[in-house]
């Protein structure tokens, strides 16, 4: 197996070799592909010209027959066997009006197998240690796929639970029922979902009163990040007043100590941070690395880090139903589109594929949090600078359960799941496509705020930090740069890895990496801006028979729903959005 983190491979032949090996290790999913039929799917991945989402997908593994009785087309495909997620049945003729598309989604990819077997009938093979399962759901007179679609479910189940039939939906426009039902049926098992409300969490019989915490001199915490380096020593860090929504140990309700971690109660393995740029330490200010100096609203402004321990939790990425889109973002010149192509991969929809912006209600149970991920497609591309007329502007890429669906540019941020559930930040080069056969999920968004420096060996902010037009970063026509923004980073300890989450009230870019710097960040990334709804985050925290809804700034509910009763219809968890994001479930026991 070669070292897929080395930059000094030959990608096509590593792609085929390891879309080989990786199909076969499935085990019962698919046969592997020949050689020549890669090749051709490289072609077509390739090719600058119009084509479909289909095209675009280097190890899909197709089945061609007919129907039974009516002898129509039937066209099978697993898109990316490998990762053994998303598959699409088709039937009619390829390209006309009245062909059916059903895009169907396997809730446990590593455990369950899906094959279509043609003899002696046409059916769906489906094993997992429970058994096997034999289903067609496009035949009968009452289809199962024509009822499932009828029910407008996001998920809607079929094949005995099996595997679910992606509906398409409008992003956070369906009817409230209907989406209530879908909770209700569905998602936390029907438990009572209610929003954070300091006043009455844990009311009387289920008070949850704070716990002491030990910190070391410097302001460890033990199992938590490295607290951030600030220009004061442990007993003279300030005590701030704070107004997020979370419920922590070791610290009163409305305040925190500077740069400190605290355990979210109810939530092992999740730790929240209080800061103020200006408070770091002014070997970080003062440092290596060129950024722009504070200035007096960004010093004082408040924000607060968010810690996952990458050890007890696994990270998915899902496209909204509308954003970010797969068209020409109208940022680049319009002089660098190929003629005729409708979008930089070809294509200005991902249909036949469905775009839901949620998370799978086989996850809901395991999932603890979630948060938007990244610019809609109209702003994730350049238009100063450099990188406007490289491969036609640098549209970030994106990647779903190992389908394509925008190519991974170079010299971009990238957050990214393998198959193995290995999660990286690494600013994507040429080099890195050798990783595409075993990547999960991927998202792009900008440049780096943080980087590995190869010169110094020092994690630096990124060359672009202080270049508003060449690093994209938006914020005004005035090239003003400070306003409400997030970014996340991987920060190592010498026995933990954490995925760290940075809500910044008020930043620029510069603000940003020195704050994540003095929290020994090893790389960061920008995720969104300029609204709550678009730096939304939410922790999911199980009391009981209860499900409490603890949003990172409590202005944030406002884009969740609520039936009459009170119970509360989580955004990204209870109905598809329109944005896409990131989830984090915990990780599954191993027997």
């Amino acid at each position: 197996m070669p070292d897929l983190f080395s930059r000094k491979t030959n990608c096509q032949d590593v792609w085929f070799g390891l879309a080989a090996s990786l199909i076969v290790a499935i085990g019962g999913t698919a046969s592997a592909q020949t050689t020549e039929t890669l090749a051709l799917q490289q072609e077509q991945y390739d090719a600058v010209q119009a084509k479909s989402v289909i095209e675009l997908q280097l190890f899909r593994q197709e089945t061609l027959t007919l129907m039974p009785e009516t002898e129509e087309p039937f066209r099978f495909i697993s898109l990316n066997p490998a990762i053994n997620s998303w598959f699409l049945v088709q039937i009619g003729e390829d390209g006309s009006r009245k062909q059916q598309s059903y895009h169907l989604e396997n809730p446990d990819p590593s455990g369950q197998s899906v094959e279509l077997l043609t003899t002696p009938n046409l059916t769906l093979k489906l094993t997992n240690d429970s058994g096997m399962v034999h289903c067609a759901p496009w035949a009968g007179e009452d289809a199962v796929f024509e009822m499932a679609r009828e029910t407008d479910m996001p998920f809607a189940p079929i094949c005995n639970g099996r595997l679910y039939l992606r509906n398409k939906v409008s992003g956070s426009r369906t009817g409230l029922e209907r989406t209530a039902e879908f909770l209700r049926n569905n998602v936390w098992g029907g438990e009572r979902i209610v929003g954070f409300v300091r006043s009455t969490f844990f009311k009387d019989s289920e008070l949850e009163t704070s716990t002491a915490l030990a910190f070391d001199d410097s302001g460890e915490l033990a199992g938590g990040p490295g607290a951030a380096l600030v220009n004061s020593s442990m007993e003279e860090r300030k005590v701030i007043s704070t107004r997020h929504g979370f419920v922590l140990d070791g610290t009163e309700p409305g305040q925190m100590t500077l740069g400190l971690w605290y355990p979210v109660s109810g939530l092992p393995d999740v730790f929240v941070s209080a800061f103020q740029p200006g408070a770091i330490s002014d070997e970080i200010i003062d440092g290596p690395g060129v950024a722009n100096r504070l200035d007096s609203v960004e010093s004082r402004a408040t924000g607060y880090m968010v810690a996952f321990d990458l050890a007890e939790f696994d990270i998915g990425f899902a496209v909204g139903t509308d954003h970010p889109g797969v068209e020409w973002s109208n940022r680049p010149p319009v002089s660098v589109r190929p003629r005729g192509v409708p979008g930089p991969d070809g294509f200005n929809t991902v249909a036949p594929l469905v775009r839901l912006g949620m998370v799978s209600p086989a996850l809901t149970e395991r999932t603890i949090a979630t948060f938007t991920a990244g610019f809609k497609r109209q702003h994730g591309a350049f238009k100063y600078g450099d990188y406007p007329t490289l491969n036609y502007g640098l549209h970030y890429g994106f990647i779903e359960h190992g389908v394509i669906l925008s190519k991974l540019q170079p010299n971009l941020s990238t957050l990214l799941v393998l198959q193995d559930g290995t999660i990286e930040m690494r600013t994507w080069q040429e080099e890195d496509n050798a990783l595409l056969p075993q990547i999960r999920f991927a998202r792009q968004n900008g440049v780096p705020l943080i980087e590995l420096d190869p010169e110094t060996g020092l994690y630096l902010p990124g060359d672009r930090v202080t270049l508003w037009g060449p690093g994209n970063w938006s914020g005004s026509a005035n090239a003003d740069l400070r306003t409400l923004r997030a970014g996340a980073c991987i920060r190592e300890t010498d026995s933990k890895r954490f995925l760290v989450y940075g809500y910044f009230s008020t930043a620029t870019p510069s603000a940003m990496a020195r704050t994540f710097q003095a929290y020994g960040c090893q790389y960061a990334m920008l995720l969104d801006m300029n609204a709550l709804e678009h730096t939304y985050l939410a922790l999911y925290v199980h009391n009981e028979d209860e499900v409490h809804v603890e949003h990172l700034i409590p202005g944030m509910s406002d884009v969740d729903k609520s039936q009459r009763d009170g119970t509360l219809i989580p955004r990204f968890v209870g109905f598809a959005d329109n944005r896409d994001l990131f989830y984090l479930t915990r990780r599954e026991e191993t027997q």
